[in-house]
């Protein structure tokens, strides 16, 4: 990490071949995903162009780690979902759901590699995974809640419903054009789907 705090610029040339400006010297992309395990920040600029191509970097280290024997994370039923979404309509969410995900996996990596350890060491094999999963079905829960801020509909008559009366403010006679009960269709459609991936996890 640079002195004042900033991100290490690295340069990518034409050739292929990556330059760190702050260590003035080639790197590669082993180098690069050292950085990364130790929490050093880093975006990566074509040199010719200046466009920020850090993502596709940061794709191209994932890929030649998944390329190494032992090494891969990615299940083949992940990948494959992942490719389903893009140009779904549940692309714009899917994001945000990982990201929060693997910063809570993140936080709670100690805590994993502690049950780990106790399953292993002849503890139950299938502490680890429940764990893990009830952790999964943790996130969704949480992802749901702050997904219905942005989802009052859908929100306000699973509350209504729950309470076994008809949701507050709910006026068909309100709605133009039908306008209203088709976003409510379509938000009570996007819970289905969140729903559906919180049972694939």
């Amino acid at each position: 990490m640079s002195n004042d705090g900033q991100p290490i610029t690295i340069k990518k040339y034409a050739n292929r071949r990556l330059y760190n400006t702050g260590a003035s010297a080639y790197v590669t992309l082993e180098d690069l995903a050292e950085l990364v395990k130790k929490g050093e920040d880093f975006v990566v600029f074509d040199a010719k162009t200046g466009e920020d191509i850090t993502r596709s970097v940061l794709a191209q280290i994932i890929f030649e780690q998944e390329g190494k024997v032992g090494q891969s994370l990615l299940p083949i039923t992940f990948l494959r979902q992942i490719i389903r979404f893009y140009g779904d309509s549940m692309q714009m969410l899917v994001p945000s759901y990982l990201e929060f995900s693997i910063e809570r996996l993140a936080n709670d990596q100690q805590k994993f590699r502690d049950q780990m350890a106790e399953a292993f060491g002849g503890g139950p094999g299938r502490q680890i995974f429940g764990s893990l999963e009830e952790q999964t079905r943790k996130n969704m829960a949480i992802f749901n809640q702050a997904l219905a801020i942005f989802n009052p509909f859908v929100a306000q008559e699973t509350a209504a419903a729950e309470a076994g009366k008809p949701a507050a403010g709910k006026d068909e006679s309100k709605t133009e054009g039908g306008e209203l009960e088709a976003m409510k269709s379509q938000l009570s459609e996007m819970q289905k789907r969140l729903d559906a991936l919180a049972r694939k996890g």
